[in-house]
């Protein structure tokens, strides 16, 4: 097995390593690596949505998105569909996957199976470094401080998508998280705060919150924190 770096900040593509393989053993190796790099990319990984499965429940239990459709023998596998017409990218805007759910997910697994001949990267951030490099002002603002996460921007995307199949749900979900969490495996501080989902932080006048989680934001976008992934098929995320 082959570990190759996609960035300085996260990210590495492994290499001899059959996913198939739902061992314990080979998920102890896999669990170890996405640890240490935040994010793994596969290559030619021919596997089926079974396989796929088997390998997310070694993480913990499934969850079925709660706007999207999911495959009828398979619902918690969301197909991904961006058609030559469609005007809109799903997930264009910097986000943590259902942030708004009431516990942070703790893998996401990405399948291709058709690609585009061009583009449609998938570009990930690091928000252990985010935090460290965070300016102490800002830091010892959001101390201890807690913010709302919405579904309302989720929501939004499937309305917009003619691709995606929504599933009636129309109903807003909010839950309160920590703005900085400490990841219970590594022990290690992190930004869970996103464009996308974060509305306000709690017990902070709005102006106030604004004007730090857009600073907030606006650091998390810096491109030294990320690493992209050009998609071939098979790839596995």
């Amino acid at each position: 097995m082959k570990t190759n770096l996609l960035s300085g900040a996260l990210g590495a593509e492994i290499t001899g390593i059959d996913l198939k393989d739902s061992t314990t053993e080979n998920w102890n190796k896999i669990n170890n690596l996405l640890l240490e790099h935040k994010a793994l990319f596969f290559r030619d990984q021919d596997i089926s949505s079974e396989e796929q499965i088997n390998l997310a429940k070694h993480f913990g239990p499934l969850e079925k998105h709660i706007y999207v459709k999911g495959r009828e023998e398979y619902p918690e596998i969301l197909r991904i569909i961006k058609e030559p017409d469609e005007k809109h990218q799903w997930g264009e805007t910097w986000h943590t996957d259902v942030s708004y759910n009431p516990k942070p997910t703790k893998v996401i697994i990405l399948r291709s199976l058709k690609i585009p001949p061009v583009g449609g990267d998938t570009m990930f951030s690091n928000m252990e470094i985010a935090y460290e490099t965070l300016e102490d002002k800002i830091k010892d603002k959001i101390k201890d401080k807690k913010a709302v996460h919405s579904s309302l921007g989720a929501a939004a995307f499937v309305d917009a998508y003619n691709a995606m199949e929504g599933n009636g749900n129309l109903n807003e979900y909010s839950n309160i998280h920590p703005v900085v969490r400490t990841h219970p495996e590594t022990g290690k501080k992190i930004l869970y705060v996103n464009s996308m989902y974060t509305k306000r932080i709690l017990d902070m006048e709005e102006n106030e919150s604004d004007e730090i989680l857009d600073k907030i934001f606006r650091h998390q976008e810096r491109l030294d924190f990320t690493c992209r992934f050009k998609w071939t098929e098979n790839a596995v995320a």
